[in-house]
């Protein structure tokens, strides 16, 4: 059994900043980092590795400095990783994304798909759902617990927007997870150290057999056409008079704002 995550490194949000003259990230002096979403999908593979004894093998599409998160995945305890680097999927949105990460698992081969159900620099929570669609499989979004897997089912727990839904699939699957799945594990030494030796190859476009018109900009049907910082307005009132009628001013407040 091979369980493939797809990770991301992405720059840290809390150090983001916009510049008010062109409206675009300043991206210089900013860190990178795992997306923290895919930490607990490789922890989750990992304990469904500590079951079966399977293999995982880690997977992200990025420029080569994006090796940098590769590493940290064997450190923890992934069995290998692949990195898919090319000048011509920079660009790409969710779609082009999926579809290019599905050429590269479909070469590795699966019998499970993790991710973190979004990344915190796009938000978007798409590409895990359109890369089951390409290949085809069946898959469950906002995991929050696995409840038992075998080589050939497993059975979930994900959330609701009012209740928790429980359902088994058939492996081949996609699962995307988030934070109440598990507490993801911190690297080993000998895991440092084994990820400072791993070989990590890197693929490009003509490995993977993905075709040019579906990769990077040209393949990305959509467009970020502006960017701004979003500001709150804070506005503070004192109410007077007796409790009973700071009471219903508030309340007449509350329902001319529509809070209530």
């Amino acid at each position: 059994m091979r369980i493939i995550v797809c990770i991301k490194q992405v720059p840290d949000v809390s150090e983001l900043k916009i510049d008010p003259k062109t409206n675009t990230l300043i991206r210089e002096g900013v860190p990178s980092i795992m997306n923290p979403y895919d930490l607990h999908a490789i922890e989750a593979g990992l304990q469904i590795k500590e079951k079966l004894g399977c293999k995982v093998t880690v997977l992200s599409m990025g420029p080569p400095q994006a090796e940098e998160v590769l590493r940290e995945a064997i450190s923890m305890g992934a069995d290998d990783a692949y990195l898919l680097t090319d000048k011509r999927f920079a660009g790409a949105d969710t779609l082009a994304t999926a579809y290019t990460l599905s050429k590269a698992i479909k070469k590795l081969g699966f019998d499970l798909i993790i991710c973190g159900k979004h990344t915190i620099d796009g938000d978007t929570g798409q590409v895990g759902l359109q890369l089951a669609e390409f290949l085809n499989i069946p898959h469950v979004a906002y995991v929050k617990k696995i409840e038992s897997v075998s080589e050939s089912e497993m059975v979930v727990e994900r959330v609701m927007d009012n209740c928790y839904e429980k359902i088994a699939i058939i492996l081949p699957a996609l699962i995307t997870v988030g934070k109440e799945l598990n507490r993801p594990r911190p690297p080993s030494i000998r895991g440092k150290m084994t990820a400072k030796k791993a070989i990590i190859p890197r693929w490009n476009a003509e490995y993977t057999g993905a075709e040019e018109e579906n990769i990077g900009l040209k393949g990305s049907p959509t467009i970020v056409k502006n960017l701004f910082a979003f500001s709150i307005k804070k506005e503070r009132r004192i109410l007077e008079g007796t409790v009973e009628e700071q009471v219903e001013t508030l309340i007449r407040e509350l329902k001319r704002l529509r809070c209530l």
